[in-house]
């Protein structure tokens, strides 16, 4: 997908890029169906304590529900592409013969018209849901899922893809995009193809009002604090840490501490870390 570029007419517009949306059917209006209201928290949790900063502001915008359990086996036709506010990929809605319509997300090289398949026995094409036992050896797949049954919760970000790599007693063996390897379950679907909206990564937000309008607020740093916000504020001028290295705002390490607690249930699945040397 092609990217846009502005004339210089303001110093914002001077780097501002965004998507050319090509594919994408620009005057479709959602599936009403499947639009669910999306309440804005501002980063707190149900006591109303912020539980993630910078967060607050932002356009309104309407959940769209996407399947990412691909539960419904058969065929279905694409009936167009759309722009999701809540991801980075783009998604497609599509028909099955009955008539239900439902929301995937749109592979590289899917189009209006295209006709896939969910379920065993479906072919290896780009959109098509299977087990990955079904799934050749290296083969680039997405919408990955964990646990049989639970839906895709692996590989689901625009331009990203996974590997699967080997087969053996019951396991599969997956390079994901970060570079872990990884074993997950045979019984477990996933998508043929690599995720759409592949020059997501190039865009150029340009200005500020840009990232506000996805409802991020302002990230300030801790050495421009005052003492009593940061452990970081304070001292005349530019001041040093003053401690034994960079900690958050709470006084927890920032850089290369451990926080995990034992051993982890998931460190058997996996094969080679991603920050392996």
């Amino acid at each position: 997908m092609a990217i846009k570029t502005y004339k210089p007419t303001t110093p914002s517009r001077r780097h501002m890029t965004v998507s050319a949306f090509e594919g994408i059917d620009k005057k479709a209006k959602p599936e009403r169906s499947l639009l669910e209201n999306l309440k804005k928290n501002a980063g707190r949790n149900s006591y109303g304590r912020i539980t993630v900063r910078h967060r607050g502001g932002g356009n309104k915008k309407k959940y769209r529900v996407v399947d990412f359990k691909r539960d419904k086996f058969g065929k279905a036709t694409v009936v167009n592409l759309q722009y999701d506010p809540n991801r980075s990929a783009n998604i497609a809605l599509i028909e099955y013969e009955d008539g239900e319509r439902r929301y995937i997300l749109a592979p590289v090289g899917l189009k209006a018209g295209h006709i896939i398949m969910t379920g065993p026995g479906s072919d290896i094409l780009p959109g098509n849901a299977l087990p990955i036992s079904e799934i050749p050896v290296g083969t680039i797949i997405h919408n990955i899922e964990l646990y049989p049954g639970k839906g895709a919760q692996l590989v689901r970000s625009a331009g990203v893809a996974a590997q699967l790599m080997a087969k053996e007693n019951g396991m599969a063996q997956v390079r994901l995009p970060s570079g872990e390897m990884r074993y997950i379950r045979l019984e477990c679907y996933a998508t043929i193809g690599q995720v759409g909206n592949t020059d997501h990564e190039n865009i150029q937000l340009g200005k500020a009002g840009r990232k506000r309008h996805m409802g991020w607020r302002p990230t300030v740093r801790g050495s421009v604090m005052n003492p009593n916000d940061h452990p970081h504020g304070g001292g005349e001028g530019k001041s040093p840490v003053g401690r034994p290295g960079p900690v958050t705002p709470w006084g927890k390490p920032a850089m290369g501490y451990k926080t995990r607690k034992g051993k982890n249930r998931t460190e058997k699945f996996i094969v080679k870390h991603r920050n392996a040397k």
